[in-house]
């Protein structure tokens, strides 16, 4: 038998996770759909780095539990194996969480432009800022002078440093035959896929007329964190109707915004063809932190027609209309029609307080001046393996259908106005299910655009009775 701080005590114990069903399952669902298995559990292999290193290293991502006296389950995740490579991590991927009193898991991503963690021969770290297990202990110390994580140490773990356990566990994609994601009953949504529907949503697309004569194309305005595929829905629907794959608008998935202007996309019908009735309108991604990302006075202005196409984003200052044009009103052709969040279904249980309180702040903003809001919840493929094979499998997802749900109650907007769907990223060649989808969301957009021109229609004939 050897020391609590030292070498492992007992060698074939077998690996017990301290984890219950239903906590393990609020990871998972931090996770995005994926399954744990333990590999190191420091009561039994010891405290010290060495123990650490030889059981989790090459072993692909991995997720680290912590557990103390006053009740906190907290850790992080990376997605980057630890390798003793002496290398600082980038990992965008990477998070730390807090789990109190039963409640649901607190995420904290890695900010943009830091590291994730040091690569090193020691205890487990996260952005040189975390340590665990620090110094062969069962202890847990922060170093104050880096900052790759926005936290305190009461909300993360109390305040209480002294660990009671600490688990790794490997990070997979969960088998589909361990836990089946489809349920045998009928879909909880109706879609043909079919090239027939497809051919019919573009044709119902194509021949759509705004309700009121005096706008030519609605104004679909899209909205969402950085990352989320707002461009990437844009160059999505662009390629349907040019008949290839393209990119017209920047996109990626970088820490930061890649939209630093407002930008206005009209969508031709095919190459040569004329305009089709919509315009598809693209910001800079939402951050967390103030002073980042899109200001929500901006989005103000947005709304009411006031910024132009092209006019670049300060995130500390924001837009101020020239007296003489803001002078003028604003015609209903310029105003924003539909609102359109789009949200990362991978990332939905990672959405920190402070971003959930920038979406309702737009959200009773947009609320006040009447305009409809649907909700586009993008990488569907990611979040669940059952439909990264099978993109016709969305609608029998159990999974997805409760990612559907989480949406709804975080954003506070009805599951009916939630719209999965799956963007062009990485594919050479246009395929049919991925356009039904997006067709599908598309056409529901114009249909709330409607929505808001038929109150606006009705507003003014009051002006005039």
């Amino acid at each position: 038998m050897y020391s609590a701080f030292g070498a492992p005590r007992i060698y074939n114990a077998p690996l017990t996770s301290k984890l219950t069903e239903k906590q393990r399952k609020k990871l998972c669902d931090l996770l995005g759909n994926l399954e744990l298995s333990l590999l190191y559990k420091a009561s039994v292999h010891g405290y010290q780095a060495s123990a650490f290193h030889q059981r989790c290293d090459r072993q692909g991502p991995t997720l680290l539990v912590a557990y103390n006296r006053s009740g906190y389950i907290f850790g992080g995740y990376t997605s980057v194996e630890y390798a003793q490579s002496g290398q600082p991590i980038t990992d965008n991927h990477a998070f730390l969480f807090s789990v109190h009193n039963g409640g649901a898991p607190v995420g904290i991503r890695v900010k943009s432009g830091h590291y994730a963690r040091y690569d090193d021969a020691g205890g487990p770290n996260f952005g040189q800022q975390l340590y665990f297990c620090y110094s062969n202990h069962p202890l847990v110390k922060i170093e104050y002078n880096h900052e790759a994580f926005n936290f305190s140490p009461f909300s993360l773990y109390g305040n209480d440093t002294w660990l009671s356990e600490c688990e790794v566990y490997k990070v997979a994609k969960r088998s589909t035959l361990s836990e089946p994601q489809v349920s045998a009953e009928k879909p909880w949504r109706n879609v043909l896929w079919t090239a027939e529907r497809r051919a019919e949503l573009m044709e119902m697309i194509r021949n759509y007329k705004p309700l009121m004569k005096s706008v030519s194309r609605v104004r679909i305005l899209m909205i969402g964190p950085v990352g989320a595929g707002k461009s990437s829905f844009f160059n999505s629907i662009n390629s349907i109707f040019t008949g290839h794959v393209t990119s017209k608008a920047i996109s990626g998935s970088v820490g930061t915004s890649l939209t630093t202007q407002f930008r206005t996309y009209p969508v031709k019908d095919g190459r040569e063809g004329k305009l089709l009735p919509f315009v598809l309108c693209d910001t800079m991604g939402l951050e967390e932190q103030s002073g980042a990302g899109l200001d929500i006075e901006d989005i103000s202005s947005i709304l009411q027609g006031h910024i132009p196409d092209r006019y670049k984003f300060n995130p500390t200052t924001p837009f101020k209309p020239d007296e003489q044009k803001s002078s003028r009103p604003v015609s209903l052709q310029e105003k924003i029609h539909c609102v359109v969040y789009v949200i990362d279904a991978t990332k939905i249980s990672l959405m920190s307080d402070k971003l959930q309180e920038k979406l309702a702040s737009i959200r009773r903003k947009v609320n006040s001046l009447g305009i409809s809001q649907i909700v586009l919840m993008t990488k569907v493929d990611e979040a669940c393996p059952l439909v990264e094979e099978d993109l016709q499998s969305l609608y029998v997802s159990s999974y997805i259908k409760t990612k559907v749900q989480e949406v709804s109650s975080r954003l506070g907007v009805p599951v009916s106005c939630v719209l999965p769907v799956k963007n062009y990223s990485q594919e050479l060649e246009l395929e049919l299910n991925c356009d039904v989808l997006l067709l599908s969301a598309l056409q529901q957009m114009l249909n709330f655009a409607d929505d808001y021109l038929d109150d606006a229609d009705q507003m003014e004939d009051n002006i005039y009775i």
